[in-house]
């Protein structure tokens, strides 16, 4: 038997290396990694039976689904967008799914979405709420706070100017002329001098600059980076989810007002500190305790609610990796 770990393709302009951390999530059950096997080339994989945690987003290749026979999955974390479902959920991937029930699904949108056609599918949360493997003693937790990709979703330079097609694009929604939206929004709720002393860290690093071990290993930074942080305030839920599980303080700020990313969070951002913003007014509403804006002494606990979610993953994790009759 071997045992395989996704990696992942990138776009014209970046990667994400909240992918790799899914995979780390993953690598923590596995005796070893045989090979890294691309997401969005499941079908293309033919060799010695690989088992593999079939956790994450799926899939912006749906013509290539499904898996291998030659792969064992184990269908925990598991994320039908909205945009691939028509291509994945036809007659051949129901089958594939139903073969594979019960399906552990990332978010309830797609444990609603799955159950819908048929297939039997539970809420399992991300499998990103066992990274506890990286957590620190507190005595080792710094005074670094670090501000991840907030608000990522607004409109943002290196996206409009990917090509012509989105330049002009950007032109004509709009979108152009709402580049400093962003810090607009951002100025409501965090403080001048904390938005100037934080450290700002980019989840999206340059495109055709990496291979994947090296992909790996910056994702294995900052998870020890997030690990020892005395606060961290993102829009990542694959930096807010290792933190709660690491229990570094965490804020999540929603500001997300599309289909395509909401689906993803459903039953997710009940877990968080949350800063949920209006993005077209910046109007906001925190669901913990805030007097005023955050700033460098602002004192936040996480709410604990992910280890009902964690537990379970574990197990089946676990009894995954340990069945020997797969």
């Amino acid at each position: 038997m071997k045992y395989g770990i996704f990696s992942y393709d990138e776009n014209k302009i970046q990667f994400n290396v909240g992918d790799n951390v899914q995979s780390l999530a993953a690598k923590q059950y596995m005796p070893r990694v045989d090979t890294y096997i691309n997401r969005e080339r499941l079908a293309d994989y033919h060799g010695e039976k690989m088992k593999v945690i079939m956790n994450g987003w799926f899939t912006h290749n749906y013509n290539n689904w499904v898996p291998s026979e030659d792969i064992e999955p184990l269908f925990v974390s598991f994320h039908v967008n909205n945009t691939a479902a028509p291509g994945m959920l036809n007659d051949k991937g129901i089958a594939y799914l139903k073969k594979h029930q019960p399906i552990g699904c990332r978010d309830q949108f797609t444990a609603d979405l799955l159950q819908s056609k048929g297939i039997e599918a539970y809420f399992s949360g991300c499998l990103t709420l066992t990274l506890d493997s990286y957590k620190v003693d507190d005595s080792e937790r710094g005074d670094e706070i670090y501000i991840v990709d907030p608000l990522y979703s607004y409109p943002r330079w290196e996206k409009m100017t990917m090509d012509w097609k989105w330049f002009v694009k950007s032109i004509l929604n709009g979108k152009l002329f709402q580049l400093g939206k962003k810090k607009k929004h951002l100025k409501k709720f965090i403080s001048p001098d904390l938005l100037k002393s934080a450290i700002y860290i980019n989840q999206e690093p340059p495109a055709n600059t990496y291979n994947d071990d090296q992909k790996f290993a910056m994702a294995e930074d900052l998870l020890h980076k997030y690990a020892k942080a005395k606060l961290v305030i993102t829009s990542r839920i694959h930096c807010a989810l290792p933190c709660l599980a690491m229990g570094t303080p965490v804020i999540f700020v929603n500001g997300f007002d599309s289909f395509v990313d909401s689906c993803r969070f459903d039953g997710i951002l009940e877990l968080f500190n949350r800063i949920d913003i209006d993005a077209k007014t910046g109007a906001f509403t925190a669901n913990f305790p805030l007097e005023g804006k955050i700033t460098k002494d602002t004192v936040v606990k996480n709410l604990e609610k992910h280890h009902v979610l964690a537990e379970p993953l574990k197990e089946k994790c676990r009894n995954f990796i340990n069945d020997k009759k797969n």
